[in-house]
Formats: structure tokens, sequence, C-alpha cells
């Protein structure tokens, strides 16, 4: 008689699963912020919400990292792709005027490679640490028949806490309000499908170019450590994190009935990888509803308030104004041009 069949002959391996998650179970244990119930490798998670925090509202995001992992497949560099996983996440938090609390991720990939999720996790443990919340659990599926040979995809999910005096609002945004960008690191995580098909189109080996490599794969940066500062010392009135649909698409979801934010374009300090996509024949247009263009998050003051909250940012991510709250019609107003 034949032998009996097992999950490993379909391509699923339990042990090396086993073997990851104790890897998660020994790097999150490095976690003190808070008193851990044994999460990883649990049911479920259990986390106790601060004490010190009164009135407090949930704030919950998900998102993934689009297809800039298969730049990181191509490259074969997977240490970054875990910090633009929570940081899409963690920067949606933010706009409502909540803080990072906890952190899951799901991994899904054709078959486990040890180093290539390790790598992965390091990075999704690191974006955690620079946001001040915690991994506290997660998924990772191997599904042989679903991906090709390599592929895989991830996903992350993010609880947040705001307490209800500091939930920033529409009504808060005012005329007169400033309109101040804060940079970004580049590319962040969206437009890849973009990318990826004019690198394709213009037969541009990336693999040998050490300045696109870097552009590509540079990590989205995570806001949290001076955002929160400025919503606990209500110095904000409203934010956007610019994700894709850009400028106009992603400030225009919080602009108040009968208020324009008035953009000046030509204020916009972009950055040498969107002037590098620019000279390879993408519109401007395209450019600005694809990218963030060099302004990774948005926040809006009252116009008094400039010079408090520059000292909350480094040299590399000063806050500048690109415009002003008026009363009218659209929401987002762009006028001139960025200087690429």
């Amino acid at each position: 008689m034949p032998n009996n069949l097992t999950y490993a002959q379909s391509g699923v391996n339990i042990r090396s699963a086993d073997k990851f998650v104790k890897f998660i179970s020994n790097i999150t244990s490095k976690q003190n912020k808070i008193k851990k119930q044994n999460n990883i490798g649990s049911f479920g998670s259990i986390n106790k919400i601060p004490y010190n925090l009164k009135k407090v509202h949930l704030v919950t995001s998900t998102d993934g990292v689009g297809t800039k992992i298969e730049i990181a497949n191509e490259l074969n560099k997977f240490n970054t792709i875990g910090i633009d996983l929570v940081a899409m996440s963690v920067n949606d938090i933010l706009v409502q005027g909540g803080r990072p609390f906890i952190f899951l991720d799901y991994i899904s990939i054709n078959k486990i490679i040890q180093k290539k999720l390790k790598d992965i996790l390091k990075g999704i443990y690191k974006g955690c640490k620079i946001s001040n919340c915690e991994l506290v659990g997660g998924e990772t599926a191997e599904m042989p028949g679903t991906y090709s040979k390599g592929k895989f995809d991830i996903a992350g999910f993010c609880v947040g806490l705001v307490e209800k005096n500091k939930i920033l609002k529409q009504k808060n945004i005012k005329k007169d309000n400033l309109v101040v960008a804060i940079p970004s690191s580049g590319l962040h995580s969206n437009g890849f499908s973009l990318v990826r098909y004019l690198l394709k189109k213009n037969k541009i080996n990336y693999k040998k170019n050490k300045k696109l490599k870097k552009w590509l794969l540079d990590p989205t940066k995570i806001y949290v450590r001076e955002l929160t500062k400025l919503i606990d010392l209500n110095l904000i009135n409203g934010c956007a994190h610019i994700t894709g649909g850009g400028i106009k698409d992603n400030l225009s979801r919080i602009i108040p009935k009968g208020k324009c934010a008035k953009i000046n374009l030509d204020k916009i300090k972009t950055k040498k990888v969107f002037s590098w996509l620019k000279k390879n024949k993408i519109s401007d247009n395209e450019m600005l509803k694809t990218f963030n263009c060099g302004v990774g998050f948005v926040i809006i003051i009252d116009n008094k308030k400039f010079n408090k909250i520059k000292k909350y940012f480094s040299k590399k991510y000063s806050p500048y104004v690109i415009g002003k709250i008026i009363d009218g019609n659209p929401k987002v107003l762009l006028n001139g041009k960025i200087n690429w």
C-alpha cells in the first residue's frame, strides 16, 4: 500500500511555521511598553488600556504596501518592507488624533523561507518600535498553489487610542488656517505599479543602479513621534496622510463643507526620485494624483502656531507652509506648478 498522505507533501511545513512563530515570540519579548499576556502564539491578544487615559475611543486602520513587495522580491531585500507596512496604518491612525497602541500583521507566502520572513518581521518590529506601539500577534499563511515561487503578500492592522477631547474633527478647521507640508522620505508605498511599468517599458535595469535601488526601497516615514506631541499640545486642527490619490484626494477628505484648502504647488519641495519620474514622461496631473510628490503628511494649524510646531521636527522633515484655508469650493484648489 502507498504511504499515507501528509500535509508536508502538499507544500505546507508546520514545523517551519512553528520555528518562525518562536522567532517572533523571541523578538517581541523585548517589548516592555505594555505588560504582556503571552500574546504571541496564543489564540488572541490581551492588552490593558493605559489607566491615565480618559473617555478613550478606539481608532482602527488596516493597509498593505501594494506592489512595492515586487521591488523587494526583485532586489532580494526585505528588511525595510515591514517598516512600510507599519507606517501605512499608524500614519492613518494619526489623522483621527489617535496614537498607535497595538499592531498585527498578516503574511501569506507560497513557501516559508526563514530568512525572508525574519527580515520582514524585523522591519515590522522596528516600525512598531518607532511608532511606540506593540506587535501583539498576526498570521503567517503558507499557501502553495496560490502564490508562484517566491511570491508573497503582507497586510497590517493597527488599533489606536484617542481621548474624546483629542479627536481631530472637520469643524476644527477654520478660514485662514495654514496648510503645512511635512516632507516624505520618498515614494513611501504608493504608485509602485506605475513605477514598475515605467521601469519595464524603458528597459531600466535598476538592479545595477545603486541610487535607484535606494530610492525604490526607502521605507515610508513614520510621523508618530512628531504628530502625537502636536496633538497632545492641541497645536493642530486637522491632518492628512498623503498616500494614493496624492495631495488633492487625501486633503479633501478632511476639509469641511464650504471651506477650501488653497495650495500653492510652487511652494512644494519635491525630491529627486519624483524629478526622475517626471523626466520619464509622466504628466504633472498624473504625478499629482499618483504620488505624494515630496509631501508625506499635511497638517492644518492656526496661523500663529507655525513657529511653535517647527521645533518638534528634525531638519530633514522640517515643515513648511504650502497654502491656507479659504471660504468656497472645491475642497482643494491646486494653483501653480511644482518645480520638478
